[in-house]
């Protein structure tokens, strides 16, 4: 009988990802590092950090194995891309690099869209005057966020960011690079020691240090197991929005307080100034959203044109040609022949596709 174990996939290495099991096995190993069975590949599933999966081939002396079948998910963050997500920390910086609001703005719309409840972090708080600390905190909690400054330099607000962290589930650290997420992971996490870059003084961009995604287990200071997993991914600049323009709006707290007491007169209402609506042009996030609506819209009308220029394509020597109106089709010799034996000999009539 072949052994099964069921684990999380906890790294992604290469062609391999690394599986916490849920049991050890001989010798009391906990982790495998793992391949994916040919026909999972060939099924278009594709596994990500957070999956549930099944493994099977165990070489316990090598500890090595293969996933032969991956569970359902609850969740999924598509970048970075991790699974069954619980809950998502949006770390930015005021200073060094200075914040975006347009690009703080993106990354919360991209939490948003799995439906998990979203911190914010502000990283490096001791570097800023503490106004602006507070003026943003205030202003965040006006977009329907708890921002939480926190400075792995000093320690200042670690302990309650560690007390939110530490929930049953999978926490997943993103952000722009260079604003401290290693650092911060570091500092919750002493044990780790992940690299930590600096950032450029040109163009004041973070370097990238963090090159994969990986679970880390966080240990609650009254607790003696790790009840949490912290999710530490690659920084990038420019996150992804919603495909629909339509699901945009459900993405911002603030819009969904407000069209929950009062619906705008139009259900496909842009939120723009258009008439009727509900929430108006008074909040403070209505220009960022009329830009990301502009480009979701851009990218939705785009993407209309090309379906509709390939429905009427078709495929052939590797390229794409137009598709011949039916109408306009010749019968081919086999079918002639075959209309001429049905109809008989003699009957006066000319081949289809033919004229006299």
């Amino acid at each position: 009988m072949v052994e099964r174990r069921r684990g999380l996939v906890v790294a992604l290495q290469a062609n391999f990802c690394r599986i916490a099991l849920d049991a050890p096995g001989p010798r009391g190993v906990d982790q495998l590092l793992c391949t994916r069975r040919t026909r999972l590949g060939k099924s278009g599933l594709q596994i990500c950090v957070g999956d549930r999966v099944e493994i099977d081939g165990i070489d316990w002396p090598s500890a090595r194995g293969a996933v032969v079948n991956l569970e359902p998910r609850q969740t999924l963050l598509s970048r970075p891309a991790v699974a069954n997500v619980s809950r998502v920390v949006v770390v930015v910086s005021l200073v060094e690099p200075a914040l975006d609001p347009l690009q703080l703005c993106r990354f919360l719309v991209t939490a948003e869209t799995t439906g998990v409840p979203v911190d914010v972090v502000l990283a490096k708080a001791d570097l800023p005057a503490e106004p602006i600390v507070r003026a943003w905190q205030a202003r965040l909690e006006a977009w329907g966020y708890h921002a939480l400054a926190v400075s792995s330099r000093t320690g200042a607000g670690l302990d309650d960011l560690r007390r939110r962290l530490a929930r049953p589930g999978i926490a997943v650290v993103c952000g722009p690079s260079g604003v401290g997420k290693s650092s911060l992971l570091n500092a919750l996490l002493p044990d780790l020691a992940l690299r930590v870059g600096s950032v450029s003084g040109r163009l004041q961009r973070g370097r990238h240090t963090t090159r994969h995604v990986e679970l880390f287990p966080l240990i609650a200071a009254d607790q003696s197991a790790a009840v949490a997993l912290l999710a530490d991914s690659p920084g990038f600049n420019r996150p992804e929005l919603p495909a629909d323009p339509q699901a945009l709006a459900g993405c911002f707290p603030e819009l969904r307080r407000r069209l929950a007491l009062e619906s705008c007169r139009f259900s496909n209402c842009r939120h723009q100034g258009d008439p009727g609506c509900a929430i108006g042009t008074d909040w403070d996030r209505y220009s960022l959203y009329g830009q990301c609506l502009q480009e979701v819209e851009q990218a939705w009308a785009q993407a209309q044109r090309s379906r509709s220029e390939i429905a009427g394509l078709r495929r052939r020597a590797g390229g794409l040609e137009p598709r011949l109106d039916p109408g306009l089709r010749r019968c081919s010799r086999r079918r002639s022949r075959q209309q001429l034996d049905q109809e008989g000999p003699g009957d006066g009539l000319s081949p289809p596709g033919r004229e006299d």
